[in-house]
Formats: C-alpha cells, structure tokens, sequence
C-alpha cells in the first residue's frame, strides 16, 4: 500500500476512535472528573508501555523543559475536554475544538514569525464567526460554560502545537504521556474513584486504552506520512462522526445555532485545506 494510502487509512482510523469520546462520556454514569481521572489512568499505562518499548530505558530522557511545558498545555486541553462534554453538547465541543488549527497558525505568526496565506487569514474570520454563533446560541441556553471550555481546550493544544513547532527535534509521545499523567493528578482530589461500577470501568478503559491512547498512536503513525493540509482534512471526520453516534443512540441533536455556527466553521476548514492541497499540487 502506497505511503498516502496508509497514512489516511491510519489517521481516518484515529478519527474514528476519537468520535467514540462524546458517546462514552454521555454512557457513564460517572462525575466529569472521575471520568478524566480512570480516562487518563488508562491512557498513562498504554503510552508508558509503548513508549518504554520504543524507547526504552532513555524514555525518561526526553522530559525536558518544551516536553513538560507541551504536556501541561495538553493536560489542560484534555481536562476541558472531558468539562466541556458535561456542560454542553457534544457538537459544540467538537466542533468549537476544531478551530484549534486556526489559533495555532495565529500563535504561530504572533510567537514564531510563520507566514499565514491570505486564504488561511479569511477562513479564521469565518470560522471565528462559526464560533461566535454556536457561543451566543450557548449563552442563551445556559450552556455558555461548556463553550468556553471548549475553546479553551482548542487554545492550550494549540499552544502545545506551537511549542512542538518551536522545538521541532522533541518528540511528542513523551509529551503525551506526560500528559495524562498530570490530568491523571489533577483530576485526583476532585474524583471518586472507588465508586465506579464495573459496567462504567470498562467503558473507562476502553475510553482511555482505546479512544485517547489508541487514537494517539494511529494519528501519529499516519500523520508522518502526509502533508499538514491532509491530515487536517482526514481528522475532520472526527467532528462529523461524534455528534453522529450520540444522535443515532442517544437522539442528542444540535440546535440551529450548532448547525449553522458548525457549518461555517466546518466548510472553512475543508475549503482552506482543499485549497492547500491544491496549491502543493
């Protein structure tokens, strides 16, 4: 199989068990944070298993000071994630989250200098007016919290894909690891662990193991073999499919603010790295 093949293939594959987050989350029965406390326990043993295999004893080695920094802007990322979802509805979280790219390329000019193409410029407005529609409907509905975590979990990855860019030789899956160690111990003092019923665990597994972790190490396996514009595109299907599975099982729908704020945001993804691909030929 040709390299491009494969990589969409595995980052498609990550999408997919990405979208399987918002209908874990609405299945268990749990409180938000005890659910990102068993979420990242899980995904902490997966990563550091992996990574210790790959590695090996130099795992460690690579906690320096922009892993540590990236992993705390990703712990916090995975934090309001889990928030988020407990506070507003899944497609809001979704698609509020995919607006991270734009606030990475904008960080990315402010902080780093790296040229933003005028086409990029004008699908951050659009999609900045996405967002603006979906938050104000939000407010009126009492959900205004669950929005705003939303985006602060686009703003801290975004920043960790800034630092990742300013230190391009640092390897990312340290920092993922680290990372859900640190949402592991902050979700701590504020879960109940022991009071998680069987059925609930195993979903708890499977939304680490296999959502968080597994997801992960798909995405980072294709994401090498493909241009940025293509990965983005292929990722997309994660904000697609996830209000998808909680509508088809649960009969959560989005309301008209969600739909028209998701279609800006959505279509100014697709045309700007439709156009990008076009461009690279």
């Amino acid at each position: 199989m040709p390299s491009a093949r494969r990589g969409v293939l595995l980052v498609a594959c990550a999408a997919l068990c990405w979208s399987s987050g918002g209908l874990i989350t609405r299945l268990v029965t749990t409180d938000p944070w005890t659910t990102s406390f068993w979420r990242s326990l899980f995904a902490s043993l997966v990563l550091t298993v992996v990574l210790s295999i790959r590695l090996g004893p130099g795992a460690l080695a690579g906690l320096r000071g922009p892993v540590v920094a990236a992993a705390a802007c990703m712990a916090l990322s995975s934090t309001c994630f889990i928030l988020a979802l407990s506070r507003t509805s899944v497609a809001n979280t979704l698609i509020l989250m995919a607006t991270g790219p734009y606030v990475a390329g904008l960080l990315g000019w402010l902080l780093l200098g790296e040229r933003v193409p005028v086409r990029t410029w004008s699908a951050m407005g659009v999609a900045m007016a996405g967002a603006v529609v979906m938050v104000s409907s939000s407010y009126a509905r009492g959900a205004i919290a669950g929005d705003l975590l939303a985006m602060v979990m686009a703003g801290s990855f975004a920043v960790a894909t800034v630092l990742v860019r300013r230190h391009p030789h640092v390897p990312m899956a340290p920092a993922a690891a680290l990372a859900t160690v640190l949402t592991c111990l902050v979700a701590l003092p504020f879960a109940n662990p022991p009071s998680t019923a069987a059925p609930d665990l195993l979903l708890l597994a499977i939304f680490g193991m296999g959502q968080f972790a597994g997801g992960f190490l798909l995405f980072m396996a294709g994401a090498r073999l493909l241009p940025a514009a293509q990965t983005s595109l292929t990722g997309m299907l994660e904000t697609v499919l996830g209000p998808l599975w909680v509508w088809l099982v649960l009969g959560e729908q989005p309301g008209g603010a969600a739909l028209i704020g998701g279609a800006l945001i959505l279509g100014a993804l697709l045309v700007n790295g439709l156009l990008d691909i076009v461009r690279r030929g």
